[in-house]
């Protein structure tokens, strides 16, 4: 396996997503401006992490893409996975073939197999919930750090723009039509 640019920018993606969605649909723009991650590179790795099933998409004003499943059943390696086309192993970094019928190729065959096998576990044994919960306890120990004055107005802040942030409730109008349709009705 091998850890790419892309499968790293997908970890980040999928992290922001899953700690951002609460059951409602997150929309690329938003996670391309926090993350600083080109929209169409994102548009991109979302397409495949959806083929793979580990999204859903959906379509329409105030759409986006929620996690398919729970966070906690997602790994890192799963994510990796889908998101990197070309998952080729190799046998070394410089990309050298070697022979494995010398001794010193088998030994270093054996070694990248068993680093390989090693990364793979790991990555296996990191969930989505996992990155979402280190990330909480790393931002409320940045709050910590600071002065008690300065985490009392964050503190404030968070909540203000928490009230901000929730999402309307279902039967309001989405777009003018519907909104001249309801004024209709009344």
């Amino acid at each position: 396996m091998r850890l790419t640019t892309r499968g790293k920018m997908a970890v980040t993606a999928i992290t922001d997503l899953a700690s951002r969605s609460h059951g409602h649909p997150v929309a690329l723009p938003s996670i391309s401006a926090r993350q600083g991650i080109s929209l169409s590179y994102l548009e991109d790795i979302f397409s495949a992490l959806r083929r793979a099933g580990l999204v859903r998409s959906i379509r329409g004003p105030g759409g986006g893409y929620t996690l398919a499943r729970p966070a906690s059943e997602v790994s890192v390696a799963d994510i990796v996975k889908a998101s990197d086309r070309a998952m080729t192993e190799q046998v070394d970094e410089a990309g050298n073939n070697l022979r494995e019928d010398s001794p010193s190729g088998k030994m270093t065959a054996e070694l990248w197999t068993s680093f390989h096998s090693r990364v793979l576990d790991y990555l296996q044994s990191v969930t989505v919930a996992d990155l979402v919960a280190q990330q909480s306890s790393q931002s409320g120990e940045i709050a910590q750090t600071t002065s008690p004055r300065l985490s009392s107005a964050m503190k404030r802040l968070k909540g203000r723009t928490a009230a901000k942030t929730q999402f309307p409730a279902h039967n309001v109008p989405n777009s003018v039509f519907a909104l001249a349709a309801m004024g209709a009705r009344s």
